[in-house]
């Protein structure tokens, strides 16, 4: 690793001990219960942040080759997780069967060789037509549309979407060297803008944007989650090829992407009658509760950075 992603890397470390020691104090503190209930979601949630951060941070130390491995991991799960609140019959079993370990190892062997006019059409044309064409040979119509958009659905958002993170290691922009930085970008700022937004809606958070899919996003918490996280973005312009603006910019533009896609996925839940898509991660649901930002955020971000910033 060079420095600057060492000096990042450093960074977080100490902002995870920091949020720590202010989980215990408010632990200590705090004495209402419906405080006490927030303070110990609270630090379920740095908890998970632990895990998560170390994970992270193998992925970054281990280099492209881990880094693909554990985000093909990370849409298995999540796939897996899309899949259960879905409805399925017997017949789709072999649709199925090919997307886990056809579709999904493809897309991110695409990757992995940086075939970049394959990666980026592979869901879209060849997932697309693939799910229909095996499920049209198990011989059963009922509720054929419904079934294949399903599995058509968590393969773009969980495998097409989520491998757009990793996809970033293998741009190559004039004068810059650190791609993982690129990596750590999104995924700071993306995860950041979700607990401004979570905070800022404890402590301002009236009006309600969506009540009946997501009763605690709220305009306050919105407006300053991704003010805060932007103004992050911004400040984290010298580990990116990114001016201060450009900076900015991009994280602004995260930012939204991940506001909309968590608050897709959290229209699916419900309209499936559950709150988490899985227990997975203690004090954050599932697996895609953790990464449902990224869904919307990777791809977009990837080909604005590859459009403006490489040859």
């Amino acid at each position: 690793m060079d420095p600057i992603t060492i000096d990042l890397l450093t960074c977080l470390l100490g902002l995870l001990v920091v949020a720590s020691g202010i989980g215990a104090l408010l632990g200590f503190t705090v004495k209402s219960e419906a405080g006490r209930n927030t303070v110990a979601n609270l630090n379920a949630r740095i908890r998970s942040w632990w895990v998560m951060c170390l994970i992270f941070g193998l992925a970054m130390v281990g280099g492209p080759s881990l880094s693909l491995g554990l985000f093909a991991l990370t849409s298995f799960f999540a796939l897996r997780e899309f899949l259960t609140l879905t409805l399925t019959r017997r017949s789709d079993h072999l649709a199925l069967f090919g997307a886990f370990f056809l579709l999904l190892p493809l897309q991110y062997y695409f990757v992995a060789v940086k075939w970049y006019g394959m990666f980026s059409i592979f869901m879209p044309v060849f997932g697309f037509l693939f799910v229909p064409m095996v499920a049209a040979l198990a011989d059963d119509h009922q509720d054929f549309l419904a079934r294949t958009a399903k599995v058509q659905w968590g393969l773009m958002v969980c495998v097409y979407g989520v491998s757009y993170a990793p996809a970033l290691l293998t741009l190559e922009i004039p004068g810059f060297t650190g791609a993982a930085r690129l990596l750590f970008f999104l995924v700071c700022v993306a995860q950041l803008s979700d607990v401004f937004q979570y905070v800022w809606g404890k402590l301002l958070g009236k009006h309600r944007i969506a009540p009946r899919i997501s009763p605690n996003k709220t305009v306050e918490g919105l407006i300053g989650g991704i003010a805060s996280a932007t103004g992050v973005g911004a400040a984290l312009y010298w580990a990116t090829p990114f001016s201060p603006l450009q900076a900015a910019a991009m994280a602004f533009l995260v930012c939204v992407l991940g506001f909309f896609g968590g608050l897709t996925m959290s229209a699916i839940k419900r309209d499936r009658g559950v709150k988490d898509w899985g227990t997975m991660i203690e004090g954050h649901g599932g697996m895609m509760d953790r990464i449902d930002s990224l869904c919307f955020a990777a791809p977009v971000f990837f080909h604005t950075t590859r459009y403006f910033f490489t040859p």
